[in-house]
């Protein structure tokens, strides 16, 4: 039996996930998983920005891919609830929250879409375990079961502008349990990001060298009680438009989760993280460095319990408790544009945790089931500091921070009724909250010449939303989904302009959208076919010294974003893919000034048996050349991949 991707798309939207080695089977509860065969195999980058783009209204906060975007700026969203570059979905692998602990950003490069069994993705606010960052929705990625995992899986392929990507995966059986290390490599020259009229002497490409290594077990300790263990380390590096313009990001997790079976189920985790990020900023007019960003250590900790106590009666009750910490601080240098001599140095950061305590219940009662939860969190905020110095080393700023704490409430209630065996409606409505970042918090930034200042006095946003919507299945092997949605955070983080080059980071009154997602997807024998659209009105509502940002669109959000796929299997061992994608046209900034283009682009992949347990694959990324703007600073351009043609071996022995 070939690996299996479950990938869930965002129609009923549930509160809880439930984790390994539960398989998703598309309760009313929860949103219908799809079986794709070797979907993982067939993203046309080989990255999981590629594996998500089926989801109606996911985005990044900018249109690079993890190959040629800063690692700061990955932050991942929905439903156009942006502002700035954080995450405002909560992503998951194996239970545990993968945001950066100081910026909230997301590792792409590490989640390799190879070593995953299944991605489930929700919409909207909910109450479950770490869902006080969820104001736009939870992406669950579960890695695959090494007991169902091929004993070695691995790839090889080279593009046509030098870059490798090699990717491997070892698996074993142990004793009703297993075991699997797996391990991927991907670098090169990279793709020009400067258009040719803009470059100069110092443009170079975005070369990149990444490589991650992970490690994961599962072990029965009785019948029905297993413990699994997983380990990743990550290590980045990308050079994005001049020489010298080079970051860095890596990471080491470790996680240990127990899970009981029984009567009375259990799932308990613990886990901890570390991070580092640097990061060179280079004059775009002397091209010489601004800054030197050699260090952004932080350390995440973390654990919950969930209980599932039989109590009947058509009800399935959850008790949670779960608890993070994250600890951080930035380290940097300024330098002289002109001199190139050191002018500042500075260290900001501190410390955020939240205590949540959570009660579910979901009730079913023939085709009606109804469900509510309630979550709620202890925050608080401490250590807070700002210091900078001159290059003799005299203290210019020491600002520290008042601590601060609170409790906050949140909920999600939902209906969903069957109507036969073929339609489901369903109505939800929910609250959340997001902490501000220590990114956000307390360090300043500089894209040359835009200087943004941080808060230490932001307050945490606050979600408000309901939606609707159906599921329809009007043929054997046929699934259509429509959600209405409106959702509205208050109190939105936006990178706020408040003078010439100059913004700050504040809490505009709201960011409020409303919208519709489709979906719809077709198994017709060989042939699957998958679709995807979201059309979302989103604006933010602003008064005082934020005014003149009330009624405008978020910086980076498109009002559309629409996909399809074909996979067609004509027979075992063969697969060819087309995936179709369009962003709709979306402002660089939040006074809508600078604009990005709408882009259409067509990727493609192909894989051919050569041998018992060997193919040959073919990928195309953006075929149809289009160019991708990705950065628009007063003109200033950057650009995401062109027309990229990779080609190599793949291994699958069992």
């Amino acid at each position: 039996m070939r690996r299996s991707l479950f990938l869930a798309l965002l129609t009923p939207t549930p509160a809880f996930a439930e984790e390994p080695p539960i398989i998703v089977t598309g309760s009313l509860e929860r949103p219908q998983a799809v079986r794709t065969e070797g979907q993982a195999a067939l993203t046309p980058s080989g990255r999981l920005e590629d594996l998500l783009v089926t989801v109606p209204g996911l985005q990044q906060f900018r249109r690079s891919d993890s190959r040629s975007s800063n690692p700061t700026a990955q932050g991942i969203t929905l439903r156009a609830l942006g502002g700035n570059a954080s995450s405002r979905t909560t992503v998951l692998l194996d239970g545990v929250p993968m945001a950066d602990p100081f910026f909230g950003s997301v590792p792409l490069s590490a989640l390799t879409p190879d070593r995953l069994g299944r991605v489930t993705v929700w919409n909207g606010g909910g109450a479950g375990a770490f869902s006080e960052g969820a104001v736009a929705g939870t992406i669950e990625l579960v890695s695959e079961d090494p007991r169902e995992a091929p004993r070695l899986a691995g790839a090889a392929l080279v593009d046509d502008r030098g870059d490798s990507e090699v990717a491997g995966t070892v698996s074993a059986k142990l004793s009703g349990g297993g075991v699997s290390l797996g391990g991927r490599w991907d670098r090169g020259p990279g793709f020009w990001t400067t258009p040719a009229s803009q470059r100069v002497p110092a443009s170079v490409r975005a070369a990149y060298e990444s490589w991650s290594a992970s490690l994961r077990a599962a072990a029965p300790l009785a019948p029905d009680v297993e413990l699994q263990l997983r380990g990743l380390v990550y290590d980045d590096h990308r050079t994005l438009r001049f020489a010298g313009a080079d970051s860095s990001s890596s990471g080491q997790d470790a996680s240990v989760r127990l899970l009981a079976s029984g009567r009375w189920k259990v799932d308990a985790l613990a886990w901890v993280q570390a991070r580092n990020f640097s990061n060179v900023v280079i004059s775009s007019t002397s091209f010489r460095k601004t800054l030197d960003q050699y260090g952004t250590p932080a350390t995440g900790t973390g654990a919950k319990l969930e209980l599932r106590p039989p109590v009947g009666g058509g009800h399935d009750l959850k008790l949670g408790l779960s608890w993070r910490r994250g600890v951080g601080e930035t380290q940097e240098a300024a330098y002289s544009a002109v001199t190139g001599l050191v002018t500042a140095r500075r260290l900001a950061g501190g410390a955020q945790s939240a205590l949540g305590i959570s009660l579910h219940d979901e009730w079913t009662q023939g085709p009606l089931t109804l469900s509510g939860g309630l979550r709620a969190d202890r925050w608080s905020q401490s250590g807070g500091f700002f210091r900078e110095t001159s290059a003799a080393g005299i203290v210019t700023t020491d600002n520290r921070f008042a601590d601060r704490s609170g409790w906050q409430a949140s909920w999600r209630t939902r209906a969903a009724l069957k109507l036969g065996d073929d339609a489901t409606l369903f109505a939800a409505a929910y609250t959340g909250l997001r902490l501000p970042t220590l990114n956000e918090l307390y360090r300043p930034f500089t894209v040359f010449p835009v200087t943004t200042r941080a808060n230490a006095a932001l307050a945490n946003e606050r979600l408000k939303g309901f939606e609707a919507g159906m599921t329809w299945q009007p043929a054997e092997g046929v699934s259509l989904g429509l959600t209405a949605f409106d959702n509205k955070v208050e109190g939105a983080i936006a990178n706020v302009t408040i003078g010439t080059n100059l913004r700050e980071r504040r809490n505009v009154d709201a960011v409020h959208a409303r919208g519709i997602e489709a979906s719809a997807r077709a198994q017709l024998g060989t042939l699957s076919l998958r679709g995807a659209l979201a059309l979302t009105d989103a604006e933010v509502q602003a008064s005082g010294i934020s005014a003149t940002l009330n009624g405008k669109r978020p910086a980076q959000t498109a009002k559309v974003s629409a996909s399809s796929s074909a996979i067609w299997q004509p027979a075992d061992g063969w697969t060819l893919s087309l995936l179709l994608r369009h962003t709709g046209a979306q402002f660089e900034d939040d006074l809508q000034v600078d604009s990005l283009a709408a882009a259409t682009t067509l990727g493609a992949t192909v894989e051919l048996p050569l041998a018992k347990g060997f193919s040959l694959v073919l990928r195309g990324e953006n075929l149809t050349g289009t160019e991708i703007i990705t950065r628009n600073q007063a003109g200033s351009i950057d650009l995401g991949a062109p027309r990229t043609v990779w080609a190599g071996v793949r291994v699958k022995l069992r």
